[in-house]
Parts: structure tokens; sequence; C-alpha cells
């Protein structure tokens, strides 16, 4: 079981004529956990979500995938909505209209991993609850997932996102993150510097160029496969979910992390190959709408 605590919101994708709105369900963490349960994971996700009619749509999707949704208290209950628009790449842009105001989290009891990141790890004052909560779980996977909009400068979010990395496992972070948080660094390098801080697997995603990852033995990069893009609205989050699953795979959580720096070049190569795959399919589509095992086909094989 892996136990997913972050935002679930409603994303409002504006059509091309920018005063057309759809509706999808979303939210970093909670993408995450949908991933992980199409591909078979049992997950649990531990968010804030309200009695409403956007918190109806967004909880009946994460159940009808078989996600363990788990209403954390807060002393406020609207449903979060970001607005976001895409560019002719189909890169999304989003505006947040939203509150992080989580009192605690569901029990770590039986859970192999604590996933977090992005909002749940920025927005106080429950970003201090879901960080006290890193500090205890067997093996934490981090992605920072900056929202520049909603946070400080750089140099005031540099300091809290490398104490949480340094509290993690396994962490991936995105280059437009790393360009943000480190303007003009080399991404390969600073996945580097990062593991230093503690993890035993730094990834960054590359966009349609695929993954690089490092470990204490190796590093490696990984191209994407060609997709043909619809948006790319989470496919971060689908590329961690399909990391997370090949490595519960390969038995490397539940406090087993350190034994990823032992992992040979190929199998490297592989848990980057099915997680490059996941995502793409996921931008294959419109909304964060990750596959199921079955629809990935022959990639099934590089699973362990």
């Amino acid at each position: 079981m892996i136990t997913v605590v972050g935002e679930a919101l409603v994303d409002l994708i504006a059509a091309a004529d920018g005063r057309t709105f759809t509706a999808h369900p979303g939210g970093s963490p909670a993408n995450v956990a949908l991933g992980l349960s199409r591909l078979g994971q049992r997950a649990v996700l531990g968010t804030r979500l309200g009695d409403d009619l956007f918190g109806r749509m967004v909880r009946a999707h994460l159940v009808e995938s078989g996600v363990d949704v788990r209403a954390l208290p807060a002393p406020t209950a609207d449903t979060s909505v970001a607005f976001a628009a895409t560019d002719e790449a189909g890169v999304a842009r989003y505006d947040f209209r939203l509150s992080w105001d989580v009192t605690d989290l569901p029990p770590l009891d039986g859970a192999e991993c604590l996933h977090t990141g992005s909002l749940a790890t920025l927005l106080a004052p429950g970003a201090e609850v879901v960080e006290a909560a890193m500090r205890t779980a067997p093996t934490v996977s981090f992605d920072p997932n900056v929202r520049p909009s909603l946070s400080g400068t750089p140099e005031q979010e540099r300091p809290r996102v490398e104490r949480q990395v340094a509290l993690s496992g396994v962490v991936k972070v995105s280059e437009e993150d790393l360009a943000w948080l480190y303007p003009g660094a080399d991404p390969a390098a600073k996945a580097a510097q990062w593991l230093a801080l503690g993890p035993s697997l730094v990834v960054v995603t590359l966009g349609s160029q695929g993954a690089h990852a490092v470990t204490a033995t190796r590093a490696t990069t990984r191209p994407g496969p060609p997709t043909q893009v619809v948006d790319t609205v989470g496919a971060g989050d689908a590329f961690t979910a399909g990391l997370l699953h090949w490595l519960s795979t390969a038995h490397l959580l539940g406090g087993a992390h350190p034994r990823i720096a032992e992992l040979p070049a190929t199998a490297l190569d592989n848990a980057l190959d099915f997680a490059n795959a996941v995502a793409a399919t996921t931008c294959s589509r419109a909304g964060a709408n990750p596959p199921t095992l079955d629809e990935l086909g022959s990639v099934r094989d590089l699973l362990p």
C-alpha cells in the first residue's frame, strides 16, 4: 500500500477561445494516487475535499478507479479549484483558488511509502503537518512540483525544498522546477547535489526528452517515447505513479530504498522507461487521465 497525502481539486481547463472551461478532477497528489490505483497498486489518498458539487465529482472519479479517499480534518471545507490554460505545445499554466489547512493525516500503518509534495508541502498551516509525517514514514517519495504563483522567491523556497528533499528516499522533480529554483543550473548536476542531501534516487523529468536519474552508483538518461501530445496536464504525476509502481514491484520501498543504489543499469533504465511510458500515455489524452496496466501493453514487460 502507498499512502499519498496532498491536494485534490478541480482543474478548469480553458478551451482555445479562452472563455470556455472544461472541468477535470486533478491535484498533483490526487493524480499520483489515481495513477497508482489504475496500475494495480492499493493507494490511500489523504486529502481535503468539500461536500459540494466539485468535491463529489472528484471523490467519485477517484473512487471509481479504486482509490481509498480519506478526507482530512480541516477548519474549512470548500473544494479547491485550479484554472489551467495550455499553450501551442500543450503545456499547462495554472491559476489557483485553494487552501491547505489540514490538521491531521491518516495513519501510515501498513504503508510501504508516503508520497507527497506540491501544495501539500508548501502551503501553511498544513505543510507543517505533512513535513512531520515525512520524518516518520518508512520511505518518502517527494515531488516539489513548484507553483511560482503561490510561492515566494526562489531564494526563499530553496531552503524549504532542500529540507524536504533531505527527508525523502525518492525524489522526482521537473526540469522546469529546477530552472525556477536554480536559474541557469544544469539539471543533472543539481540532481547529483540533491542526492548528496540524502535521497537514494533523484529523477529529473525532461518533458518530451524523457528523464534523467541518479543514484549513488550510476546515472542514466532515457528518452521519452514518441507521443501525439493533447496536453501535459498530469504528466509528471503519471510519471511518479509509474516510477513508484516499478519500485514497489521491485520491493524497493518500505524502508528498502537504500538498495536502489544496487540496481544494475538495465533495471534503472527499465524503471525510467516504464515511468516515461505511463506519462506519455497520459499526454496523449485530455486532462490527468493516466493509463491502466492493461492499456500499456508490452510496456508491462519492463516491470521486475
